[in-house]
């Protein structure tokens, strides 16, 4: 129902299948949404899986690294109530696509920061910025010298109670980034969504002190 051409992520399409709208650029499927308002389906996969992992607040100010479409933010915003949704996202052609068709423009209190992760982080570090929940979905299947510190530093936005969610590749280094995550969290997990799938969602909890500057 939708095309255009992105100089970053290549062909965007907007794809209605049956009750399901999805955003795919180039061969990869970035989010779906269902056009009914039935999350059943979405909460079996990744998206709904990487919210289930532990207890969030009921009212968290959330923090998605990678947005896409903006399935998570939106799932969670059918869960809870967020005092505040930020999101990450590179790609301008992605945003403007999730804000148009996705519903991403609808949703309270949003903040879209487009750039890259290495280039959001400081600005994030230097302001203060806590969050409740953090879903971490664009250094995928980077190389481990690349996405192991930017995990790190974003797991250190954590607010107290905060949950901190990677996506990772289960042969793109999921166990070391698990290994790292131990180091400073005293709470970690990592799932597989499927036996036969790649997809390894870790989970690290934070449950000292709260910090200043709370989002």
């Amino acid at each position: 129902m939708f095309r255009a051409w992105s100089d970053l992520s290549g062909p965007v399409r907007v794809v209605d299948q049956g009750d399901l709208r999805l955003l795919v650029a180039g061969a990869d499927t970035l989010s779906a949404v269902p056009l009914s308002g039935d999350w059943k389906r979405i909460e079996r996969e990744y998206w709904g899986r990487a919210l289930d992992l532990a207890a969030i607040h009921p009212s968290p100010a959330a923090l998605f690294v990678g947005t896409g479409g903006g399935t998570q933010a939106l799932l969670l915003a059918a869960r809870t109530r967020p005092r505040s949704v930020t999101m990450v996202e590179r790609d301008p052609v992605i945003i403007r696509v999730a804000q148009r068709y996705f519903g991403l423009g609808r949703l309270h209190r949003a903040e879209f920061l487009c750039g890259d992760i290495e280039q959001v982080l400081p600005w994030l570090e230097s302001a203060g910025r806590r969050f409740d929940f953090i879903m971490e979905d664009a250094v995928y299947a980077h190389a481990a010298e690349y996405a192991l510190p930017i995990t790190l530093r974003l797991a250190e936005l954590l607010a107290a109670g905060g949950v901190f969610v990677a996506n990772r590749h289960a042969r793109h280094h999921a166990r070391e980034t698990e290994v790292a995550l131990r180091r400073s969290f005293a709470h970690v997990t990592s799932r597989r969504v499927r036996p036969d799938g790649e997809n390894v969602l870790i989970c690290a909890t934070r449950e000292d002190r709260p910090r200043a500057g709370s989002a």
